[in-house]
This record gives C-alpha cells, sequence and structure tokens, in this order.
C-alpha cells in the first residue's frame, strides 16, 4: 500500500510541474504553445511508447472488443475536451488556483465514477475514503476563495504572463467545466484495465505495461478532438506563421518537457492504481490529483504569481494547501484497513 500511495505521489509531482516551461515560451500565442504539446503529447508520445515498451503492442490494439474501446474511446474524447479547457484556465487564472479548480473537480467526480465500474468497498473502508476527498474538497474551497479575494484586491491576473487582464469568473467557469469532462480519463482507465491488463500480460509484457497501454488509448482517442480543435483556432486566428519564430527550436524543447511530463505522470498514477488494489483507482486518483495541485500551488509561489497579493488570500492558500494534504492521508488510511 505505502509503495502505491509513492507511485501516485509521484505521478501527481510530474503532473503538477508539467505545465510549468509554459511560462518560458516566447513568440507563441495560447494556441501555438499548447497545440505544439498536445500534438506531441497526444499522437507522438503515446505511438513511441508503445512500440518501445509494449510487446505486441500492434496486435494488442487491433483485438481491442469493440464494445471496450468506444467506451474507452468516448470517454477519453471527453478528457481531451476537459485536458484542453484545463491549458486555457491555466492561461485565464494562473497555475496555483488554475490547478486547484479544475482538479478539485476532478477529484470530486473522478474519485467516485471507478465505483459505478468496480462497485463499492466495505461500508467502513468507503466512509473513510468519502472522508478524505470532502477534507480535500474543502482544502480546494479555500483555494477558491483565495483566487476570489486576490481578484478584489484589483490586482492584474499574472498568469503565464499572457491574458493578463483575462476575467477570473470565466477562468473559473472554465476550471471547472474541463474538469467534469476530464473525469473521463477516470472512467476510461477503470474500465478498460481489465482486458488490456490480460492482453499484455498474455503477449509476455511486466505489469507496469498495462499502464502504458492504458494511456496510449487514452490519449489518442483524447487527441481526436484536440487536434482538429487547434488546428481550427490556429487557421481562423492566423497564428500559423508565429511557428517560424526564431523562438521556435527553444519552444519546442519546452513543449515536448511539458508533453512526456504528462504522459509519464498520466502512465505512473495508471501503474499506482493498480499497485494500490481494489480500491486503487479511487484511493489513486485523489493521491495523484491532490499531489498535482499542492506542487502547483508552490510552484505558483515560487514564480510570483502570487507576490503583489496581501496576506489574507495567502492565507487560505496555505489553509487549502494543508487541508488537502490532511485528506490525502485519510484517504489513504482508508485504503489501508482493506
Amino acid at each position: 500500500m505505502i509503495l502505491g500511495v509513492l507511485i501516485a505521489i509521484i505521478a501527481g509531482l510530474m503532473l503538477g510541474l508539467y505545465a510549468l516551461p509554459e511560462k518560458y515560451t516566447k513568440g507563441y500565442e495560447f494556441e501555438n504553445t499548447w497545440g505544439m504539446m498536445f500534438f506531441i503529447n497526444m499522437f507522438i508520445i503515446p505511438i513511441l511508447a508503445g512500440f518501445l515498451f509494449v510487446k505486441g503492442f500492434d496486435s494488442i490494439v487491433v483485438n481491442i472488443p469493440s464494445d471496450i474501446l468506444w467506451k474507452m474511446v468516448f470517454a477519453s474524447v471527453l478528457w481531451g475536451v476537459g485536458a484542453m479547457m484545463w491549458g486555457k484556465a491555466i492561461n485565464h487564472i494562473g497555475l496555483s488556483l488554475g490547478f486547484s479548480i479544475f482538479i478539485g473537480t476532478v477529484i470530486l467526480v473522478g474519485s467516485l465514477l471507478p465505483f459505478l465500474v468496480e462497485g463499492l468497498p466495505p461500508t467502513n473502508v468507503f466512509s473513510i475514503i468519502l472522508i478524505g476527498i470532502i477534507i480535500v474538497l474543502i482544502g480546494v474551497f479555500f483555494n477558491g476563495k483565495a483566487g476570489i479575494l486576490r481578484q478584489n484586491e484589483g490586482k492584474e491576473i499574472q498568469s503565464i504572463g499572457k491574458h493578463k487582464n483575462s476575467s477570473m469568473i470565466i477562468g473559473i467557469i472554465i476550471a471547472v467545466a474541463g474538469g467534469l469532462l476530464a473525469t473521463g480519463f477516470s472512467y476510461a482507465n477503470a474500465f478498460g484495465r481489465p482486458y488490456l491488463h490480460e492482453a499484455c500480460q498474455q503477449a509476455g509484457n511486466p505489469e507496469w505495461a498495462t499502464a502504458v497501454m492504458i494511456m496510449i488509448v487514452i490519449y489518442v482517442s483524447g487527441g481526436f478532438f484536440v487536434i482538429p480543435y487547434f488546428i481550427y483556432q490556429l487557421s481562423s486566428k492566423k497564428l500559423w506563421g508565429n511557428f517560424s519564430s526564431v523562438h521556435t527550436s527553444k519552444n519546442l524543447i519546452f513543449t515536448f518537457i511539458m508533453a512526456l511530463l504528462n504522459f509519464a505522470a498520466s502512465g505512473t498514477f495508471a501503474f499506482a492504481a493498480y499497485t494500490l488494489g481494489s480500491s486503487g483507482n479511487t484511493v489513486g486518483y485523489a493521491i495523484f490529483n491532490t499531489s498535482c495541485v499542492a506542487v502547483a500551488i508552490i510552484t505558483g509561489l515560487l514564480t510570483g504569481e502570487w507576490n503583489k497579493t496581501s496576506s489574507k488570500p495567502k492565507v487560505f492558500l496555505y489553509l487549502g494547501l494543508t487541508a488537502m494534504i490532511i485528506g490525502v492521508v485519510v484517504i489513504a488510511i482508508g485504503n489501508g484497513m482493506q
């Protein structure tokens, strides 16, 4: 159990850091940076990972039963839309608040979705896990309060150096809506794991290869919406020319790092969920996403997003971070009771 928790925390650390390189891109609009990142993230890295790390990759893909595949694809497309909205929310309201609200929504819904697929654990275990999730959400509420107080002080939102005058309310709405859609990731992981695990084992793969295989299906499926969306946006806003910027080489490195961290984080989470046992998808998802928020908040503080903010909003931010950490501990205790 301890190993599974540690793996979930490591996954959260990677996801919490994945958007940081976006701060250092130059000469690009949102559509350029995130369009490039998502293309690498959803097509290049997953397909390469499949051929490099999964024995019998092409055979496994071809033989996935249609009913399993289409349900995973549908849920993954919803996740892809949510992931795209997440990037937009971060641009509006910054790393710390964008992560907090988006991931809070994901934790609330995504942690409970696997129970619809796998069934409820014993009542005492479920009660403790549910209490932990509620504590995490209290922390998310405090973070949202911190963001609203920051806005009311009349300070400009120092998100990523872009869109500084964007509305906080719009950003929060985007983050919540994106979080709801992104819970498709949790469903696709819980629903597709049993078959893909068996298929990977029959092909002679190690246990962790199942996590890679699941992420390949989810990411590529999500890309079928996200990439056309960015192609349309780049064309309608006439932004293709930005890719000829003198900064493109460095921007490519930054977006590749973003894509790699994001994919690696998701794959690591999937392995953590397996390691944590029967409630692993719920417990792992909550730990994974809460760790991600904690890292994003700390990163936002270190990179100056809250420098011009008074002490009151920061107090709520710190209270939120503390509550989320306590909630994760409670969730881990509940899982250990099984």
